[in-house]
Formats: structure tokens, sequence, C-alpha cells
């Protein structure tokens, strides 16, 4: 097999398409898109509210693991693979966060010859969204301290504020500070902390919301603290009077981002909440009008079925009235036998032990997707080193488990090798029947919704409350939250709140340590286990690889 070049060097050499040939793929003439160049494009808000005539098709995965299973790859190489096939396919994907790319990941817009390009522009700046959002969050923060400092007519206690500080970088230092120190004239003395954007309520609310009255309430619905005193009344960004002059910030950043993939075809690349602390969503207001532009719409989750799955289902399907039709489970023999026990360094030797070990990690996520009522399609992404025993073992369990099988080859082959995937997904969606419903009703006290995903999603034996989480979750039922939605967050790597405990464990309960609203979003936070909203870089981080060549080409992205 010949070498692939490194995904920057594909994205490079591609010859893209104008934007506005793209948009007219999707019966947008120019003067219906604002251009940011050549090659991406904002398109009105206004199409989100036209009638849908697409289908949905969710792309969502095992639990991941340091093998990789492409699960954004083979989204791309979807769309690409529908297109070859005659069907106006859109693709919805979220953008990336600046921190990963710098820290581990190195890029995250697909890979091989199934990438959204401009790749370097969509992992870097791209439209400025990401900025819009850090600077409308930093507004809140600089209003918040600011009434503190010219008498705090609203009797905030300044222990009591749970509005964090953000910015779109790894940086561990910012986790818990003391800001307002040198003398009066700089504030009130407190703690704070940062958060990385893709855990700011305001992305969460960016993604969620569906026009520009829903933004502005949703913003003046967040929770900044609360009053000192027993009576604890919550102070949201309105009492500060603060989401008019928010919302400005972000009028552009709500429209969604148009740009295309290696084959030129459209995508909507729009906001970026993480999987495992956030709901892992790209915008309802892209997917809305990616529906009502296109025939199929495939959108992606954050991380496996059971953290960004699960919260596409009950959370941003519930909000955005969205049916989804299809569930393509994304897997991969190298991480089923990395769940089986396999040896990191011997993924590429046949070991149908392990392999079949892995393999109740699989059948739990194909049970996660069918219990929403959507049927679902196992999408194998091939690597060469897999055998064909391997492959066949993974096929017949995932049948026997209720799943069609799909072998996916996009990373090598782009749509051509997704082919019998996107064959898969039109018979589906022409012979197939989705029942989609939400796990559980609003209306189920918070601890009964945790508990349910505790047990019917992770599999578990059901949830335990520290005190802290106890006396939260009273306390948010008594200021009229306990019929909201509920976000997890945990770790990716397992069913469980334990990142070390791989495959289909049993006999769990999860401990949930924290909770707290995100009244703007329209969700409380349950964490569980060792979740962290600001990453902090590793040893060597992606970014010591990145340069500027001389005739200003990038390189270190990949």
């Amino acid at each position: 097999m010949a070498t692939v070049p490194s995904d920057i060097e594909i994205a490079q050499r591609a010859k893209l398409r104008p934007i506005v040939d793209v948009a007219a793929d999707l019966g947008l003439a120019p003067d219906d898109i604002d251009l940011y160049g050549k090659f991406k494009a904002k398109v009105p808000l206004s199409l989100a509210s036209r009638p849908p005539r697409g289908r949905l098709v969710l792309v969502t995965g095992i639990n991941p693991t340091a093998a990789g299973e492409g699960k954004t790859t083979t989204s791309v190489g979807l769309v690409q693979a529908l297109r070859r096939l005659g069907k106006n396919a859109t693709l919805c994907i979220r953008e990336p966060s600046l921190g990963p790319v710098f820290g581990m990941k190195g890029g995250a817009a697909g890979g091989g010859y199934s990438q959204v390009v401009p790749m370097e522009d969509i992992n870097l700046h791209f439209t400025g969204d990401f900025h819009a959002i850090s600077s409308a969050h930093a507004l809140l923060s600089a209003m918040l301290d600011n009434h503190l400092h010219q008498g705090n007519a609203l009797r905030i206690d300044p222990r009591r504020i749970t509005w964090p500080r953000t910015i779109d970088m790894n940086d561990r230092a910012l986790r818990d500070c003391v800001i307002g120190l040198g003398g009066v004239a700089n504030g009130v003395v407190r703690e704070d902390r940062w958060v990385i954007v893709p855990a700011s309520e305001i992305m969460a609310i960016v993604a969620l919301a569906s026009d520009m009255n829903d933004l502005e309430a949703r913003l003046g619905r967040i929770i900044v603290g609360a009053t000192a005193g027993a009576a604890r009344k919550p102070i949201r960004a309105a009492d500060l009077k603060a989401s008019g002059a928010m919302t400005l910030l972000l009028k552009d950043a709500i429209r969604p981002n148009l740009v295309q993939t290696l084959e030129g075809g459209p995508a909507f690349v729009h906001t970026g909440p993480f999987g495992n602390i956030a709901h892992g969503c790209n915008s309802i207001v892209a997917t809305k009008t990616a529906l009502a532009l296109s025939e199929i719409v495939v959108t992606e989750s954050g991380f496996g079925s059971d953290l960004g799955g699960e919260k596409f289902f009950d959370i941003k399907c519930r909000i955005g009235g969205l049916k989804p039709e299809v569930g393509v489970l994304v897997a991969t023999v190298r991480a089923l036998k990395l769940n089986g026990g396999a040896n990191k360094n011997e993924l590429r030797n046949e070991d149908v032990a392990a392999l079949e070990r892995g393999l109740p990690n699989l059948e739990k996520h194909i049970e996660n997707v069918r219990q929403f009522g959507v049927p679902v399609i196992v999408a194998v992404n091939r690597f060469v080193t897999d055998s064909e025993r391997e492959l066949r073992v993974v096929a017949d369990r995932a049948q026997a488990a209720g799943a069609q099988v799909a072998m996916a080859d996009v990373w090598e082959k782009g749509g051509a090798g997704g082919e019998a995937l996107g064959r898969a997904v039109i018979e589906t969606l022409e012979h197939g029947t989705s029942a989609y419903a939400p796990l559980y009703p609003a209306t189920l006290p918070i601890r009964q919704k945790i508990d349910t995903i505790v047990k019917k999603v992770y599999g578990g034996d059901g949830a335990d409350f520290t005190t802290k989480a106890e006396r939260t979750i009273d306390y948010l039922e008594s200021i009229g939250l306990g019929e909201t939605l509920v976000c997890m967050a945990k770790t990716q790597y397992s069913m469980t709140d334990d990142a070390t405990i791989l495959g289909r464990p049993s006999g769990f309960r999860i401990t949930v340590n924290e909770v707290f609203a995100a009244a703007g979003a329209g969700f409380v936070v349950a964490q569980a286990g060792d979740i962290m909203t600001m990453p902090g870089l590793p040893k060597e981080p992606a970014a010591e690889r990145m340069a500027v060549r001389p005739d200003g080409s990038i390189v270190g992205l990949f």
C-alpha cells in the first residue's frame, strides 16, 4: 500500500471549490451568504426556520481509546460517499478548540482523504466564533466583578459566585486563582477559576439557541451566583443587565459556518461544546439549516454513545425538535482489542481472544442507540492490520446484537471507501423504521434522571451523591430547576466514572461529586469522577511541532 501523506499535506494539495459554488449546491445564491474569504461563509440565521426536508443521521461511537476510532473522519467520508451515490448530503460537525489542537490532537477536522477544508482555517481562528463566545463570557465576568466593586446593590455573596472565566487554551495554572489583588481600585478580592471555551455555558447556549431572541433569553437566564444569607436568591445575567450586550457580541457567531469536504460537498462546522463536559453536539441552527437545504444530513456527537450520543438524543433533539432516523456507530478492531485487555503495543497482531473480550463494549453501545428507538449501523473503520478473521468476528457479533454492519476505509480512500456504509444508510432510511424518543421525561426529579442514565445507558446499578451534590440538587429544585434536563460530565473512556475500567462492566455505581446549573442552556450538569473543565498541556504539546514556513505554509497540524 502506498504511503498516505499527512492530513495537512492532503488538505494543502486539495483544489477547493469557491464557497459560492458549494452554496449553490444547497440552492443558495451569492447574495444569500456572507463571505469570509473564498472558501468560508456565514449563512443567514433565517434558513434554520425553513421547513425541514432532509433525513437526519447521527454518527456516534464506542468508548474512545488511545488507538483512535475516527468518528469525524467517518462522518466526513460518509457524506462524501452519499454524494457519490447521488444523494444531496450535507455534513454538520463541531468546530475544533484551540486548546486540544495545540495540546494533544494537533487538528480536528477529520483525517486522510475525509476532511473538511480549509483545514488550517477551521483548526485555527476560523470565522471568529470561539473568540466571540470568549468575549461574551468575559463581558459577563467583568460586569459581575464591576457590580461587586461598585457597591453590590444585588447583595451578591462573593463566596457564592459560580460564574467562572474562560480562555480557549489548555492552561492548568488558571484552574484555581485569586483575583482582585493590588488594592481597592482593583476590585473585590475573591477566588475564581477558568474553564476552557468549549466548557463555557455560553458555548452550550449558542449551540442550543433557535434564533436571536432565544439566544438573548437564554443568556439572561445564566445564573452567576447567589445572594448572601439563608435565602440564596439566584442572580442571573439579566439582573446584571448584561444579556443585551452579550447578544450583540454573538450576533454573527450564532450564524452557521459553511465550508466543504475534500470532495467539494457542503459542510456546516459550527459551535464546539465538549462531549465529556458539555453536551458535545454542533448547533441546532446548523443542523436545522442543513435539514432545510439537503436530502440527508449527517451529524456527529462527542465521544461514545454513553456521552455525546445520549446527550444528542436527550438534550439536542429534544430542545431542537429533531427526529434522527439512523444511528451510525463507529468501531475499530484495534479499540475493541484494547477494551479486551490487549497490549497497546501489539494491536497490529491478530488477537481474536482479546477482541472477543472487548466486544461486549460494542454490544452495549448498540443497545444504547437502539433504546432511543433508532436503528443502528456499525461502521467498522478498517485498518490495514485488521485480519479478515477479526473483521468477521466483529460483524457477526454486531449483527447478532441487532445492528447492520458496513466496512469503511474512508481515511485512505475518501468517499469511495465509504460507499458500502453509504448504501447501508440509504437502505435503512428507505426501509427502516425509526421511533425516536428521549430516555426520560424532563419532569422526573433530578436524582431520578441521573439514576435513569446510569442504569439504562451506562449499565450500572445506580447513582450515589456526595453531601455537596445532595445539597445542590435540593437547592436547584427549590429555585425551579428540578424539571430541566441533565447533562452528565464523566470520563469518556469508560462506561463508569473510572477511566481505567474498560469493556462492559457491571455491578458498579456512579458517584456524582458535584451538580451545577446551566440554566441558560436548559440543563443541570452532574459531574462524576475526575473531570476537569480546564485541561492542561501534555509533556510534549502538539504546538512544539507547529510552525510557518518562509513561503507562508503551515506545518505541524495533523
